[in-house]
C-alpha cells in the first residue's frame, strides 16, 4: 500500500543519540546491555532455524487494533468478551487460539523500578488476570511493545528498547503465549540488532517460567526480514499495515506473494492482521481477504471485534476447508501460477500431494479465469477431485480447472488425483462474454458457452441468462442439449434490450446451467455477467469528473472527483494541487490505478494536467497513460512530487471505451497521490 499508517509511522532520530545506541557493544542500546543477564544478549546467529516446537502452522487468533485502534472500547471486557466468543462460537474448535492486545494497554510512565503499568481503567484487573482468564477458556494470550523507545501511538507509551529483558521476564510472569514487536521510535538503531536482543530475551524469561513465547517481528518489511529472521522470530510483517478497504488488501498481496520461497513451518511471512468482519468491504471481498491469507500460509488473526461482527464473518472466519489450506503441515506458500490481467491463478502444495488452488479476479466486473492440473503442479492421470471449498463440492475434471469468477472475487478449490473420480459428477464450466455496453433504449448481443470439463458426459444440459426487471432477454441459438460430452460446449447467443431511461452503470445478469451427471444427480451452476448501460458523451468538451466511469480502481482507497485522494475513506480528499497550483476539477487517484469511461466511437481527444498531488510532500513517483480501445495513446515520463504539473493529450477518434492509467513509476507503491486535473473529453 501506499503509506505506513499511523501506528506504523517512524520517528527516526539520528544524530548522537543513534550513534550512542549503535556503538553499545553490538547491543541494541547502553540500556539492554545492562539489562541482559551476563553472557546473554546475541546469543544466536541470525538465519538459523528456531527449533523450539513454535508455530509450525500459521498462528491464529485474534488481535483488536483494526477494530478498535486506542479507543477506549479496546479494555479488560472486550478481551474477556472475546475469549468468550472463540469458545461459544467454535472459533477456538476450527483452530483459533491467541487473544492478542495490541497497543495502548499500558500507562505511559513505567514505575520506579522500570516496570510496565497496565492501564488501571482498562485493565483494572490487571494483565495477569486477564491472560488467567484466556487461559481458562484453554486459550493463549498474546501482548505488544515496539523495538523502540516507545510504542507506536502518540500516547507515547514505553516501547521495549534498552529494557528488553525486563520486559520479557514480566510478559512471561503474566503468562504471556505470543508477543508483537513493533518498529516506532527506533531510534536508528540496527534492526537486527534489536530484533535479536528480544528473541534471546524472550528466550531467557520463557527458561524461567517454561511458557514459550512466540515472537511476531512487525517491522513492516523495510528491512527485509525474510531474508534474516527465520533464526529470530516466528513471523514477521512483510508489508506496512492493512486496512479495511479493497485497495490495500490486494496492494498486500501483491507484496506478499513473491516471498513464497521463505515461508515454512516455525517461520511464516506475515501480510497483516485480516479485515473480515469491519465492513469495509463486501462478503465477496472478504471471501477473496480469506482465501488468499490461507493459500499464502499466513497468520489467521481476526481484526473485527467479534461482539458486533456479523453472521457472514462467523461464515467465512469458520470455513473449516478454507482454515485446512492455510494450516496444511507441509507449510508451503502459495505461488502465483499466472497474472494476466488482474486474473490470478495461485497454487498451494499440500502435504497429501494435492493443491489448493486459488482463482482470483482483481478486476471489477467478471472474469473466467482457467489453469490446469499440470500447471499446478499434479501428475498425469485419468481424471481429478475438484473440491470447491466454498461451495462445499465435489466434481471430475479431465484436468481443466477454471471458473467465471465473480468481481473482486476468489474461487478457491483443491484438486487431487483420485481413484473414485469416475462416481463424481463432471465439472462443467459456464462462462460469459464480458464488456457489453449497450445505450439506453438499444439493444445489445452476448454469448454464453457451457462446457463439460470432466471425463464423464453432462446430460439434459440447460441454460438461461435472466437480467433485472423490465429488461428483455431472449435467446437466439439454442439453449439446451441432451448430452455434452467430456471437452464438449454448448454456445447460445443471447439478445439483451435495455430499457429507455436505464441509469449509466454496470448490470448484473445471471447465467443459470442445469444438468444430471450419469449418477442421477441433478446440478444447478450460477455464474455472474454484466452489462454496461451507458450514455455517449455530450457534444463539445466536457469534465470527464461530471461523467460516470464504467469501471474504476485504485491502489489506496477510492478513485476521488474534484479532489486529491486522500487517505483510505472516501471523500477524504483535499482540493486538487501540484506544485502549488489548485485546480477545482479532475481526478485524485493512487496507482495503480484505471480508471475506464464510455466513448461511443464519438470523441477525438482527452486532455489534462498530469501530476502528483502536493498532499504527500516529497513522496511519489508515478506514470499516466491513456489508452483507447486497448491501444496507448499517450502516456508521460516518471513525474515526481518536485515537478509541475505537465500537460498530456491523447488522439482517441472512433474509440469506444477510454482508460486513464497511473502506474507507480517502476520503483513500487509509495505515497503515489496522483491527479488527473483539469481532465477533459472533447466529443
Amino acid at each position: 500500500m501506499g503509506h505506513l499508517p499511523t501506528r506504523s509511522t517512524r520517528h527516526r532520530v539520528v544524530g548522537a543519540l543513534a550513534v550512542l545506541l549503535l556503538g553499545a557493544a553490538g547491543l541494541g542500546s547502553p540500556a539492554a546491555a545492562a539489562d541482559a543477564p551476563a553472557g546473554q544478549a546475541g546469543s544466536a546467529p541470525a538465519g538459523t532455524e528456531l527449533d523450539d516446537g513454535l508455530a509450525l502452522t500459521p498462528p491464529m487468533g485474534f488481535n483488536n487494533w483494526n477494530s478498535t485502534h486506542c479507543r477506549a472500547e479496546f479494555n479488560e471486557a472486550m478481551v474477556k468478551g472475546i475469549a468468550d466468543i472463540f469458545v461459544d462460537k467454535g472459533l477456538k474448535a476450527v483452530g483459533y487460539q491467541y487473544v492478542n492486545l495490541d497497543d495502548c494497554w499500558a500507562l505511559p510512565q513505567r514505575d520506579a523500578n522500570g516496570k510496565l503499568v497496565p492501564d488501571p481503567v482498562r485493565f483494572p484487573d490487571g494483565i495477569k488476570a486477564v491472560a488467567d482468564y484466556v487461559h481458562s477458556k484453554g486459550l493463549k494470550f498474546g501482548i505488544y511493545t515496539s523495538a523502540g523507545t516507545k510504542t507506536c501511538n502518540s500516547a507515547g507509551f514505553p516501547g521495549g528498547l534498552g529494557h528488553e529483558y525486563s520486559d520479557a521476564q514480566q510478559f512471561a510472569d503474566w503468562g504471556v503465549d505470543y508477543l508483537k514487536y513493533d518498529n516506532c521510535n527506533n531510534q536508528g538503531v540496527d534492526a537486527k540488532l534489536r530484533y535479536n536482543t528480544m528473541r534471546d530475551a524472550l528466550k531467557a524469561a520463557s527458561e524461567t517460567t517454561g511458557r514459550p513465547i512466540v515472537y511476531s517481528i512487525c517491522e513492516w518489511g523495510q528491512n527485509k526480514p525474510w531474508e534474516w529472521a527465520t533464526g529470530v522470530g516466528q513471523l514477521w510483517r512483510t508489508t506496512g499495515d492493512i486496512s479495511d478497504n479493497w485497495g490495500s488488501m490486494v496492494s498486500i498481496t501483491k507484496k506478499n506473494l513473491p516471498l513464497a520461497p521463505y515461508a515454512g513451518p516455525g517461520h511464516w511471512n506475515d501480510p497483516d492482521m485480516l479485515e473480515v468482519g469491519n465492513g469495509g468491504m463486501t462478503d465477496t471481498e472478504y471471501r477473496s481477504h480469506f482465501s488468499l491469507w490461507s493459500v499464502m500460509a499466513a497468520p489467521l488473526l481476526i481484526g473485527s471485534d467479534l461482539r458486533k461482527a456479523p453472521a457472514s464473518a462467523f461464515d467465512i472466519l469458520g470455513n473449516r476447508e478454507v482454515i485446512a489450506v492455510d494450516q496444511d503441515p507441509l507449510g508451503k506458500q502459495g505461488t502465483v501460477i499466472s497474472s494476466e490481467g488482474g486474473r490470478w491463478v495461485v497454487a498451494k502444495e499440500m502435504k497429501d500431494g494435492s493443491r489448493a488452488v486459488a482463482l482470483f479476479n482483481e478486476n471489477s466486473s467478471p472474469q473466467r479465469i482457467a489453469t490446469t492440473a499440470g500447471a499446478v503442479g499434479l501428475p498425469d492421470a485419468p481424471g481429478y477431485r475438484l473440491r470447491d471449498l466454498w461451495q462445499h463440492t465435489d466434481a471430475n475434471t479431465a484436468g481443466t480447472i477454471s471458473a467465471t469468477v465473480p468481481a473482486h472475487g476468489t474461487v478457491l478449490v483443491r484438486v487431487s488425483t483420485d481413484r473414485t473420480w469416475a462416481l463424481l459428477p463432471p465439472a462443467v464450466d459456464v462462462s460469459a462474454d464480458e464488456g457489453l455496453m449497450v445505450e439506453a433504449g438499444g439493444t445489445g448481443k452476448i454469448g454464453s458457452t457451457v462446457t463439460d470439463l470432466g471425463r464423464t458426459p453432462a446430460l439434459a444440459v440447460s441454460v438461461a441468462l435472466t437480467g433485472p426487471e423490465g429488461w428483455s432477454v431472449k435467446a437466439t441459438s439454442p439453449a439446451a442439449a441432451a448430452v455434452l460430452l467430456s471437452g464438449r460446449k454448448l454456445t447460445t447467443g443471447w439478445e439483451v434490450a435495455v430499457p429507455p431511461g436505464t441509469a449509466p452503470g454496470s448490470y448484473a445478469l445471471t447465467l443459470t446451467t442445469k444438468y444430471r451427471a450419469l449418477t442421477g444427480q441433478r446440478l444447478t451452476s450460477v455464474v455472474p455477467a454484466s452489462v454496461h448501460a451507458v450514455v455517449a458523451p455530450p457534444a463539445g468538451a466536457s469534465y470527464l469528473s461530471d461523467l460516470d466511469w464504467l469501471s474504476a480502481a485504485n491502489g489506496w482507497g477510492p478513485v476521488e472527483k474534484d479532489t486529491s485522494n486522500g487517505e483510505s475513506k472516501a471523500g477524504d480528499g483535499r482540493p486538487i494541487t501540484i506544485g502549488g497550483q489548485v485546480f477545482a476539477k479532475g481526478l485524485g487517484v493512487h496507482a495503480a490505478s484505471a480508471v475506464e469511461y464510455y466513448a461511443g466511437g464519438t470523441c477525438t481527444t482527452v486532455t489534462a494536467q498530469v501530476g502528483l498531488d502536493d498532499e504527500k510532500a516529497a513522496k511519489g513517483t508515478v506514470t499516466f497513460e491513456i489508452w483507447a480501445d486497448g491501444k496507448k495513446a499517450a502516456s508521460t515520463d516518471v513525474l515526481t512530487n518536485a515537478m509541475p504539473a505537465q500537460p498530456i493529450t491523447a488522439d482517441i477518434s472512433g474509440a469506444k471505451v477510454v482508460r486513464l492509467v497511473v502506474t507507480d513509476g517502476g520503483d513500487g507503491v509509495d505515497s503515489d497521490h496522483a491527479d488527473w486535473a483539469d481532465l477533459r473529453i472533447g466529443c
